[in-house]
């Protein structure tokens, strides 16, 4: 090849290298100049979906185009995750996934379909649901400590309930068990419609609970709850301790909602969905609306998020490592 030959070429590949850069800069700028489609993967009237809709309706008004909600339930969150994981990086199909399909989840199931730390770029986490520890409320213990002395007390002799295997209410119980040297007794639901019942009744008297799922009882004084499993108390129980603040240190335990596009999105556009989130975070009403469902307004940024992730994932490793649950 000649000198005038490799020449042509060096310009032609520079041309073409400017070329998409341009274009990409214009497809950021220009984004979103249609319908964004955000999968949920849980079904739809669930708290993560509610909560979703709420910040992407706000989201809708600033960025000037609609989020069209996709729910797709099933493998605990993992089928509309890896769905994501799959789809185009345009920016066109984000999700919406949470701690289980991004971090436990990874313990708890032999395939995943994804890679959550590769095959998907974080945007921000903007929300917490941290779970409480309710006790019904004609147990005798009115402390977190006592609870403690009362299940050592009576080993294998309380039950708690969850959703099911693997849920952040039976990983909040399981991890309750490991810092604190006590054996308690999981009872898995199907649905969480199944507990209300037998909590009052005294059969399950005992939950790692997202608020939602207790608020109800703890309204009705069916429910005491004892502590929240987070660094800071929460708005809706204002009055509740941290689990630090009751004595039991480092035990955190959240529910927590994030939202994702499929790896290699345009960090433009990344960017610029990341401010709108902030931008609707910064409103009275979509934290009034948070705090309403249960949730804690909360916001780290894409590296934050991601290292958030890798941490998240290790921990929970762990956890469920030491429950020996055969992974499905």
């Amino acid at each position: 090849m000649t000198l005038f030959v490799q020449a042509r070429a060096l310009c032609a590949a520079v041309i073409v290298a400017a070329s998409v850069l341009v274009a990409g800069g214009a497809k950021a700028s220009d984004y979103p100049s249609r319908p964004v489609q955000v999968l949920v993967p849980f079904a739809a009237g669930s708290a993560s979906d509610v909560i979703t809709r709420i910040l992407l309706n706000k989201m809708a008004t600033t960025m000037g185009q609609p989020f069209v909600v996709d729910d797709r339930p099933g493998a605990g969150g993992n089928s509309g995750t890896a769905s994501a994981a799959r789809a185009t990086p345009d920016g066109y199909t984000l999700v919406m996934s949470t701690s289980g399909p991004l971090a436990a989840n990874k313990a708890l199931f032999k395939q995943l379909g994804y890679d959550p730390q590769k095959d998907l770029a974080p945007i921000c986490l903007f929300a917490t649901m941290p779970n409480v520890v309710v006790v019904n409320a004609k147990l005798p213990p009115k402390t977190l400590a006592e609870l403690i002395d009362y299940a050592k007390a009576h080993p294998k002799q309380l039950n708690y309930g969850s959703v099911g295997v693997g849920s952040s209410q039976h990983l909040a119980g399981a991890y309750f068990e490991q810092l604190t040297g006590t054996e308690l007794v999981h009872v898995p639901y199907r649905n969480i419609s199944g507990y209300a019942p037998d909590f009052i009744s005294g059969q399950v008297p005992l939950g790692f609970q997202l608020l939602p799922n207790v608020l109800s009882l703890i309204r009705n004084g069916d429910a005491r709850p004892l502590a929240v499993a987070s660094s800071k108390r929460m708005t809706a129980l204002p009055d509740v301790p941290t689990a630090a603040e009751a004595g039991l240190q480092g035990y955190e335990s959240s529910a927590w909602l994030a939202l994702l596009a499929p790896a290699n999105t345009d960090k433009a556009v990344v960017e610029k969905l990341y401010a709108a989130v902030q931008d609707a975070m910064k409103d009275p009403e979509v934290r009034a609306l948070f705090v309403q469902e249960g949730a804690e307004p909360s916001l780290l940024g894409p590296d934050d998020l991601k290292a958030f992730i890798a941490s998240e994932t290790t921990k929970w490793g762990e956890i469920i490592g030491k429950l020996k649950i055969d992974p499905m």
